[in-house]
Order: structure tokens, then C-alpha cells, then sequence
């Protein structure tokens, strides 16, 4: 006769001690701050955001106007957006997929490897300002010269999409090698060895096995540090330019663009804010609210991501 599974007793606080209960009411009192924090951001952004925000702004473009209240509305630094999300999560994904797989699956010699995990944690911690300063020196070096336009004299621009788009994947990068080595290592041990046992090399394990089963991880990953890249603003005015207008260079279709300056969302709320010069505090408040509903989906995105487990049987 089957014997019933024993019921898990649910502890009470009112037995714990005066100074447990007060830490308890500190954490739950944290806890609801930060949710009428976030609450409070979210409800007032949306209150002045759809006060403002008309559809054609969506898809009309900026004038080159000093006053930004009265001319065209922000379809470039949409565009902008986009592509420099593309061209950082293009770098940081392949960079950081192979990274996490080298750390959790090799890791020799492990002087290397504390060298590449320190280095990691290195860039995570590094203001984006600095990464924009350095990538400015970087990339006005001649032998850039390709990613950007030259001026007069040979002199290399150093700012472009490309050069911009590189330096946030380095911002995405700690988010793509953290989600994907946290993945990896929840795969079990024995999943490895049925898989070499079968005649699968360790690289086709790799590939076939641990990749496919560490996505969601890796997925995760990928969106949360999407979501730094669109939020960014030091290394798009500093590396991009922060040009209203999306401005090509001569060359082939895409390449020219990518190649050129524009902005961003956020570079245009910063310019349309009362702290800039474009003179359109109303336009700034749209805008940062598309920017907002943006990251708010890849964070919604980035939680259904973590929340998928692969289940194993031993």
C-alpha cells in the first residue's frame, strides 16, 4: 500500500525572533519600493509620452533645425537604434558564445583562464564613457580606416556605425558569456558522456548537444545585453556622432551607411530635452517612451527566456 508523500510545513514568521521578523518587514518594504519605483517611471512616462506622441513622428525624419519643436520627427535615430542593435549583438553573440563555451568546456591552462574571466568581469565594470574614449583613440588609427570616412589630409574620422557598434558589443558581451557559462553548467555531467560514448567527438557534443541545450540561456543573454545597447548614450555621442540626420559615406548601398554617422533614441531624448539644445522637451518625452516600450519588450523577452528549463533524467 502506497504511503502518502509527507506535507511540507509551512514555517511561520510570528515564531521568529523581534530582530528576524524586523529584517523580514526591511526586505518586503525594498522590495515594494523598487516596484512603485519602477511603477512610478513607467506610469509617468507613459502619462507624457502618449501626451506627445503622434504616429507620423514614427516615420517622418529630422530636420537639420536648431529648433527641433516645429520640424520633422524621429524615423533616423529609430533607424539608428536598430542597426547599431544589430551590428552589436552581431559581434558580442558569436564573441561571447565561444568565449563561455572555451571557459566552461576547456578552461586550460587556467592562468589563461582566470586571465579571460578577469578581463570579462574588466569590461562589465568599465563605464561606458570610458569604453567610448578609448574606442575613439582606437579607431582613429589609420588602420581603421575602412570602418569610417577620412577627412582632409587622411586624417580618419574614427565615428561610424561600425566603430560605435563594436564598442557596444563589448557592453553586451559580460551578459552573453554570464547567461551562456550559467547554462552550461547546468547540463549534467552524464549528458557529456552519453554523447562521446555514442562516437560524437567532443566538438560535435559541443555543437550538437550542449549548444542546442544551453539556447535558452544564451537567448537570455542575448536580449538583456540588447537591451544595454539601446539604452546606451556615451558611445553613440561620442562614437556615432549623434548626427539628427542618418549621413553616409561614398561607397557601395549598406556599406556607405553603415560607414556614416546618425543617432539613436537615446542621443535624440538627450538632445530634445530641457538639459539639450533642440528645444523639444515634448518630442524627447515620445521618443523615451517608444525607447522605454523597447526595453521594457526585451526584458519581457530576456524573463520568458529564463524561465524555460530543459529538464534532465539521469
Amino acid at each position: 500500500m502506497a504511503t502518502a508523500a509527507p506535507t511540507r510545513r509551512v514555517e511561520s514568521s510570528s515564531s521568529w525572533r523581534l530582530t528576524d521578523r524586523i529584517g523580514l518587514g526591511l526586505c518586503w518594504a525594498a522590495g515594494l519600493l523598487l516596484c512603485l519605483i519602477a511603477a512610478g517611471i513607467v506610469g509617468y512616462m507613459a502619462y507624457r509620452g502618449l501626451q506627445y506622441l503622434r504616429p507620423h513622428l514614427l516615420w517622418e525624419r529630422p530636420l537639420s533645425d536648431s529648433d527641433q519643436s516645429k520640424s520633422g520627427g524621429f524615423f533616423d535615430p529609430l533607424v539608428g537604434t536598430v542597426a547599431l542593435t544589430v551590428i552589436g549583438t552581431a559581434i558580442a553573440l558569436p564573441v561571447g558564445v565561444s568565449t563561455a563555451v572555451w571557459l566552461v568546456e576547456f578552461g586550460r591552462p587556467s592562468w589563461l583562464a582566470r586571465l579571460v574571466e578577469s578581463g570579462v568581469e574588466v569590461i562589465a565594470g568599465t563605464p561606458d564613457i570610458v569604453l567610448a574614449i578609448f574606442g575613439l583613440v582606437l579607431f582613429q588609427q589609420q588602420i581603421f580606416a575602412l570602418l569610417s570616412f577620412q577627412a582632409e589630409g587622411n586624417a580618419v574620422f574614427g565615428r561610424s556605425f561600425l566603430t560605435a557598434g563594436t564598442m557596444l558589443g563589448l557592453v553586451a558581451l559580460p551578459f552573453i558569456v554570464g547567461s551562456t557559462r550559467e547554462a552550461l553548467q547546468t547540463i549534467p555531467r552524464h549528458v557529456r558522456e552519453a554523447s562521446l560514448a555514442l562516437g560524437k567527438t567532443r566538438a560535435a557534443t559541443i555543437r550538437r548537444v550542449l549548444l542546442p541545450a544551453a539556447r535558452p540561456g544564451i537567448a537570455t543573454g542575448t536580449v538583456l545585453g540588447m537591451g544595454r545597447i539601446v539604452g546606451d548614450t556615451a558611445i553613440v555621442v561620442i562614437l556615432l556622432g549623434a548626427t539628427l540626420q542618418l549621413q553616409r559615406v561614398g561607397g557601395p548601398p549598406l556599406i556607405g551607411d553603415v560607414r556614416g554617422t546618425g543617432s539613436t533614441l537615446t542621443s535624440y531624448v538627450y538632445n530634445n530635452s530641457p538639459a539639450g539644445e533642440g528645444n523639444a522637451s515634448e518630442k524627447a518625452y515620445a521618443a523615451a517612451f517608444v525607447l522605454l516600450l523597447v526595453v521594457i519588450g526585451l526584458n519581457l523577452v530576456a524573463g520568458r527566456l529564463g524561465r524555460r528549463k530543459v529538464s534532465w533524467t539521469s
